[in-house]
């Protein structure tokens, strides 16, 4: 029987990363891609596997060319799980048009790269699975979060939307919600984060649902989106309140 196969962008790093390393001790042939060639071959080194392919995804015909070699290797791909991200805290408390632009080119127009890249693929293969990493700042509007936050409600967003448009061919689209997950652009936080969780925590959760269970989003720790989740559901004047004192934000 052939190996299946995930693609993961964002996979040097953090929770792609550890997805990589689940998956591929599982049993599954990993492509992984980011910028950073050096610590892709690190990983695919350690693990026979796993296979490098950098890559940058803002980058539309890099995405383009990367897919083929995945496609030409293993001939396959199974899941597609697109996690580049960026976030610079220090730069979110103002408006920074430029830095606004950035997070956008690469959490947005990043993620829409690499979905265009397998979109034809998918949609003649009709069957598969195409995963969107999004985050619990995408579900309403937090304070000091002019970029990172909007570019993963328009993820999410977008998520819901190609639901219907590759549901039509077969193809699952999924949506992965992370809490605090400790990774190198957690650490850059300057304020306590609930439920902080490991990057292997989180592969262990993405792996299962998207593996054994098929719903179409994937949100972890429940004891932190489920509140979040509540919360979204909320009239703004009760909305603003509670997050206003929850994160100590004063009206001047």
């Amino acid at each position: 029987m052939n190996k299946k196969t995930i693609w993961i962008t964002g996979g040097s790093t953090g929770i792609g990363k550890a997805l990589a390393i689940k998956f591929a001790n599982e049993g599954w042939n990993v492509a992984i891609s980011a910028r950073r060639k050096q610590l892709l071959e690190e990983i695919s080194n350690n693990y026979e596997n796993i296979s490098s392919f950098p890559l940058d995804v803002t980058n539309k015909s890099n995405c383009n060319e990367v897919f083929n070699q995945i496609i030409n290797k293993f001939q396959n791909i199974d899941i597609c799980f697109f996690s580049t991200g960026t976030w610079d805290p220090k730069k979110e408390k103002d408006i920074d048009v430029e830095q606004i632009e950035n997070v956008f080119k690469v959490n947005f127009f990043g993620t829409l790269n690499s979905i265009k890249a397998v979109e034809e693929y998918f949609k003649n293969k009709k069957s598969g699975t195409i995963t969107i990493v999004s985050s619990i700042a995408g579900y309403r509007g937090l304070p000091n979060s002019t970029g990172y936050g909007p570019s993963k409600s328009a993820l999410n967003n977008l998520a819901e939307s190609l639901y219907f448009d590759f549901g039509r061919s077969n193809v699952r689209v999924c949506l992965v919600s992370p809490g605090f997950i400790k990774t190198p652009m957690t650490d850059k936080n300057d304020f306590k984060m609930p439920f902080l969780k490991t990057p292997e925590y989180a592969a262990e959760k993405i792996y299962d649902g998207l593996v054994n269970k098929n719903s179409f989003e994937i949100h972890f720790p429940k004891s932190l989106t489920m509140i979040l989740k509540i919360l979204s559901f909320l009239p703004n004047k009760i909305y603003f309140g509670l997050i206003g004192k929850l994160t100590k934000y004063q009206k001047k």
